[in-house]
């Protein structure tokens, strides 16, 4: 009788460590995509503010039509691709380089810099870049957790049962030295 009641204890401390870890991977997924979407949403108000920077500049730059054709296609590049965290990096990786063409060109125009317009604009897009700079930090944090559970045991036996798989991290620069700087957006 003991011994029956020994099992019927193990099995029932297994299952409920199994619904325990299982629900665990959900939160987690659920988590990754919460977070996920609120780089989506920073990145969304960043592509909403490039056309106003761009028609700022060309007020006072009209023969750089390539650098405006450039920051423009890859804004519309980064807003069509909805792929993985790393598709996703590759076109902000584009943008990132094609708006800091924008404000290098910018430098050469002291009365644009000196415009209350454009410094707004500045100052929207450095905020909105430190918003996106958070929100990967959140979501890498969540992934991190996500890909650790995964790995560990005896969860993964768990996650293997149910097909819960690691997320991909979301890394906007491809050299090291690039992802310890950020976007420059200032002109002090």
């Amino acid at each position: 009788m003991i011994a029956l009641l020994i099992v019927i204890g193990l099995i029932v401390a297994i299952a409920l460590y199994v619904i325990v870890t299982y629900n665990g991977f959900v939160s987690l997924r659920e988590r990754i995509k919460e977070s996920w979407s609120g780089i989506e949403v920073q990145m969304k108000l960043r592509y909403d503010l490039i056309p106003n920077l761009v028609e700022t500049v060309k007020g006072y730059a009209k023969h750089e039509a390539g650098t405006f054709e450039a920051v423009v296609q890859a804004r519309n590049s980064a807003m069509a691709n909805h792929g993985s965290p790393a598709e996703q990096a590759q076109s902000e990786n584009m943008l990132a380089g094609a708006l800091k063409s924008l404000f290098a060109l910018a430098e050469n125009y002291p009365e644009l810099k000196a415009n209350e317009n454009f410094m707004s604009l500045q100052g929207q897009l450095a905020d909105v870049e430190n918003k996106i700079q958070s929100a990967r930090r959140y979501y890498n944090g969540v992934v991190r957790d996500n890909n650790i559970k995964i790995d560990q045991f005896p969860s993964n036996l768990v996650a293997n049962a149910f097909n819960f798989i690691k997320a991909e991290f979301f890394e906007l620069a491809e050299d090291e030295d690039a992802a310890r700087k950020p976007v420059q957006v200032s002109f002090d």
